[in-house]
């Protein structure tokens, strides 16, 4: 015989889900999906500790498409004034809705589009090859959301004397936000702004670069090497075709400007003698789409820089305002030819 209390909890609980918005069934039905495919969960390539103030805030940037940003559930809870550990997941209540988030007085000042982003994200943490614990943590960008309900309360006078410190910490960290991005910060505190940058560099000479060896055609051409020439005050003679040493310094100074990273890359991929010296020319892994023709481009400004040029000061001072300098990039920071990248080792 069935128990009537079973039945009633039942009917009760059928009752609460029928008076769920869409958005709160989403965020339950998401919650679900993360028990049933754990071991789908995305994993932290960057990690780091954030600080606002006083307040530091553990945080990470997730391998998803997104690239998510997160801090750990504990902090998050610890920055907006909030005591005690919340277990694995069990932060929000039957409508979806996290406990920092269920007192009714905060209901007028919490939108339907925060609401929906207060899933907690599960995810595996940085901890070494192989590492299968689970974090959960929140999206770094709920945080100055969250932060305005309890600044927006506490200014209309409707936190309770138990939020008030809440409604303190977070007008607090919301000044320290002031003028900042909160997924620019995290990106920062964890090194993936570094990242980023690695990645792009590694595009753009995939772009540049030819894997294998192409047939050398002369891109340096005599008009280059006569204004060279003429600019250190030499006698230039076009039937020889030994140049000085120095011109290597010439031609490299002009590939740091070409794009970062290309000069150390385009060395790391020519065959050298035994004393070192290069057998083959840095042109011959340009690519025909990118690379050459954006060398040929810049050949051509170079030279009618030349021509305006009284000597090599005056002509190494209009390269700095016309082509300046791209950053320096060691070549041991780049994976050659281009395999997937590796996931940045743990920030000390």
């Amino acid at each position: 015989m069935d128990d009537p209390k079973d039945e009633s909890k039942q009917a009760g609980g059928f009752a609460r889900a029928k008076a769920l918005s869409q958005e709160q069934r989403s965020a339950i039905a998401r919650r679900a999906a993360l028990a049933r495919f754990g071991k789908d969960l995305p994993k932290a390539i960057a990690e780091g500790v954030l600080k606002i103030g006083d307040v530091r805030l553990p945080c990470a940037v997730l391998d998803d498409k997104q690239n998510t940003r997160v801090f750990s559930q504990e902090g998050f809870l610890t920055a907006i004034g909030r005591a005690g550990k919340a277990k694995g997941g069990e932060g929000a209540s039957v409508d979806g809705r996290p406990a920092f988030l269920r007192a009714q007085n905060l209901e007028p000042f919490i939108s339907n589009e925060l609401l929906a982003s207060t899933v907690p994200v599960e995810f595996i943490p940085w901890k070494g090859p192989g590492y299968q614990g689970r974090a959960f943590g929140y999206k770094a960008s709920l945080l100055p959301g969250v932060c305005w309900v309890y600044q927006d309360a506490l200014v209309a006078g409707k936190l309770t004397a138990q939020q008030k410190h809440i409604g303190i910490a977070c007008k607090a960290l919301l000044k320290a936000l002031t003028n900042h991005a909160i997924e620019d910060l995290v990106d920062r505190a964890t090194g993936f702004d570094d990242r980023r940058k690695h990645e792009a560099i590694i595009r753009i000479l995939e772009k540049y670069i030819e894997p294998e060896k192409l047939t050398w055609v002369r891109m340096f051409d005599n008009d280059f090497y006569r204004h060279v020439f003429r600019l250190n005050k030499w006698a230039f003679d076009p039937e020889k075709t030994a140049r000085p040493s120095v011109l290597g310094h010439w031609t490299n100074n002009i590939y740091d400007r070409l794009a970062p990273g290309i000069r150390p890359a385009l060395h790391a991929k020519v065959k050298r003698n035994a004393t070192g010296k290069p057998t083959e020319k840095l042109t011959q892994y340009l690519t025909p789409e990118e690379g050459k023709p954006r060398l040929a481009e810049m050949l051509e400004g170079v030279k009618a820089i030349m021509r305006l040029s009284r000597d090599k000061e005056d002509f190494w001072e209009k390269m700095d305002v016309a082509y300046p300098k791209h950053p320096k990039v060691e070549i041991d920071e780049l994976i050659l030819p281009f395999p997937d990248l590796p996931r940045l080792p743990k920030p000390k």
